[in-house]
Formats: C-alpha cells, sequence, structure tokens
C-alpha cells in the first residue's frame, strides 16, 4: 500500500504505511527500503542515505551483494591501503555516482574501480591514473571495499553538496574525431539524440519508456537531424521510427559506452527518457532533456525542473499518470526554440569574410 501510494505522490500516507510495517515488522527490509527512496525523493538525504543501505536485505534478487574477504569502508583514512570501489546496480547508477571516486581519492588510499565489461573503456579514458576493471577480469589485491552507492552517506552528502562531476565523463579523443566524420554530412542542422525506452527487466520500466511514435511531433521542427541513441530497445520498441522523425541509427556501430559518448560529444542535445543515456549525456556536461514518468525515480526529487546532479539537465514531467502527450508537445515547444536560438548563432555563409 506504501509504494502504491507514492507512486501517486501521497507521500505523508505513503511514510504511515512504511512505518506501520516496520512497527510491525521491524527487520522488514523491502519497508525500511522503501522508506528510504520515500526520504531521497523528499530530499530528506542524511536519513535517507542510511535506510538506503537495507537494500541488500531487501528483494536480494535485485540487489546480490557481492561477497569480499576484506571489509567494507568506514570511511576513515585510507593512507597505505587499497580500496576496491564497485559498481551493483545498473549503467545509469554507475555513470551517476562514480562521480565520488575523486572524494575517496582525498582518504589517500590506491583506487580501483570495478565496473561493467560495457563502461569499462569509457572510465579508462575518463580516470587516466586509476586502475579500472570489470568483473570478467581477476580483480588486483586491495585492502577495503565499497559499493559505488555506499558512498553518498560516507561522504554525507545532501542537498547542498552534491559533488559536481569532476572530471567529466569524456569519450577517448580518437573516437570523438572518429564519429566527427560521420556527422560532417548534416551541416549545420541541430544534431539531437533520442532515447526512449529503458531495459524491459527494470521494474518500472513500463512507466519511464513509451513508444517512439509519440515523440513524432518533435519532427516538425525544422533544422534538426535525429540521432537514435537506442542500443538496446524492448520488443515493443523495435518497430520503425516514424517518417516525420527522419532518424539517422548508426546504433549498430556503437561497440560499449565508450563509442556512445563519444557520438554524443558531436551532438547538440540528448533527449532521453530516464535511462543510461540520460545519465551519459548529464555525466557529460552535455544538454540533456530528461523525460520523467509521473511517478519518477528518487534520484529526480519532486517538481523540478533542473537536476543538482547534473547541471546542463533539463526535466520535463508527467503531469498525471501516463501522460506523456503533453510532455512531448512541451518537448516540441523548446527544441523549437533551441534550434532558433543555435541557428541565429550560426553566421549565415553570405555574411562570412571573403578570403584573399
Amino acid at each position: 500500500m506504501g509504494q502504491a501510494l507514492m507512486g501517486l505522490h501521497m507521500l505523508d500516507d505513503a511514510e504511515a504505511r512504511f512505518n506501520e510495517a516496520i512497527r510491525l515488522r521491524p527487520h522488514y527490509a523491502d519497508a525500511h527500503f522503501s522508506r528510504s527512496t520515500l526520504w531521497l525523493l523528499r530530499g530528506e538525504f542524511t536519513r535517507g542515505w542510511e535506510e538506503y543501505e537495507w537494500r541488500w536485505e531487501a528483494q536480494k534478487r535485485f540487489f546480490p551483494r557481492p561477497t569480499f574477504a576484506q571489509p567494507q569502508w568506514d570511511g576513515g583514512s585510507l593512507h597505505g591501503r587499497s580500496i576496491f570501489l564497485y559498481s551493483e546496480q545498473g549503467f545509469g547508477d554507475t555513470l551517476q555516482f562514480i562521480r565520488y571516486v575523486p572524494l575517496v581519492a582525498q582518504a589517500g588510499g590506491n583506487i580501483i574501480v570495478g565496473c561493467q565489461p560495457e563502461l569499462k573503456r569509457l572510465l579508462k579514458s575518463t580516470f587516466a591514473t586509476i586502475p579500472v576493471v570489470d568483473y570478467t577480469e581477476t580483480l588486483p589485491p586491495f585492502d577495503v571495499q565499497c559499493p559505488l552507492m555506499s558512498l553518498p552517506r560516507l561522504c554525507r552528502t545532501t542537498l547542498d553538496n552534491i559533488p559536481l562531476q569532476a572530471p567529466e565523463i569524456t569519450a577517448d579523443a580518437a573516437l570523438i574525431a572518429h564519429w566527427r566524420t560521420k556527422l560532417t554530412e548534416e551541416g549545420n542542422a541541430l544534431k539531437v539524440g533520442l532515447a526512449w525506452a529503458g531495459s524491459k527487466n527494470q521494474a518500472n520500466d513500463h512507466n519511464r519508456s513509451l513508444p517512439i511514435a509519440m515523440l513524432a511531433p518533435l519532427g516538425h521542427v525544422p533544422h534538426v537531424r535525429f540521432f537514435s541513441l537506442q542500443k538496446t530497445a524492448p520488443d515493443q520498441q523495435t518497430i520503425e521510427p516514424p517518417e516525420e522523425l527522419r532518424v539517422i541509427d548508426k546504433t549498430t556501430e556503437l561497440i560499449d559506452f565508450a563509442d556512445t559518448a563519444a557520438l554524443i560529444a558531436n551532438l547538440d542535445l540528448v533527449i532521453s527518457v530516464d535511462t543510461s543515456v540520460s545519465h551519459l549525456a548529464g555525466a557529460m556536461g552535455k544538454p540533456v532533456w530528461t523525460l520523467l514518468s509521473y511517478a519518477a525515480c528518487w534520484r529526480y526529487l519532486l517538481y523540478r525542473e533542473d537536476s543538482p546532479w547534473y547541471p546542463a539537465m533539463r526535466l520535463y514531467r508527467q503531469p498525471s499518470l501516463g501522460d506523456w502527450t503533453s510532455v512531448v508537445r512541451r518537448v516540441e515547444t523548446s527544441l523549437r526554440d533551441f534550434a532558433l536560438q543555435r541557428r541565429q548563432q550560426v553566421p549565415r555563409a553570405e555574411s562570412l569574410p571573403v578570403q584573399d
């Protein structure tokens, strides 16, 4: 009941249900974990991060906790020790919380980053001096370990001190140049990346994803070229894009996130639902417009049109359950303004100075 009420934004009632469930069963992990996401959604980070540690016990099939002989880091000094920081959930979670690596480095230890194989090349190009391994490899020795999503608690993160992504996620320069040559034919048109669906295995995917046909109105904006960033679409999304969008699809050439980042680096804007593409663009500092369902994930907080995690991100929220139509209408209006502003910034060919 608490989950249902939370999805309707009846947060006080939802919290009362979670509290009652915990009163009846003090160690009921699912209730603790649900309450943590409610607190985080409200921006009550101090108690939210603490309660979020219940994720390891709640719904274990979603959060399988690795077993290490080494103890978990307690946030203390690391001088003379090495620490293994590892991703634990989805690609987007890794991209959002990898920002804590420089903060951990301030504790004085040697850092090793563990991530999904699809992210290894990208993170190696971002953290040139830090070893990055994926889960198919034998791990190097380390003294302590910590999952990335426990770092906000250890770093005492509040809404006022969310660390910026520094350094920003960066693609390899050679890959960026490679993708630039593939886009030169589009000239001065505004280059916009699109991602309309996440993994269908995600519990809330039926709410956060939308059919690409619903994005057809964006194709009415002149002087825009759309590029698909939809590498793995759910079965129901694999239909041909609407003709109005004229989507250029080069996703078969995207090997991993390093290629996706290099493509994004050559775009002017990314429009995405709540999926890893949105986090990637945000972590790169690329302008990104994120389309959110009414019951959006806790990391986007409540009612805001901006994100304290990503300064270049703009949020477009459903005003009511399932209402993507009004969301797309607002995005279309914003895209017209954005395209017009960019065209006004680009000098016309006839106005360029003549070279001798």
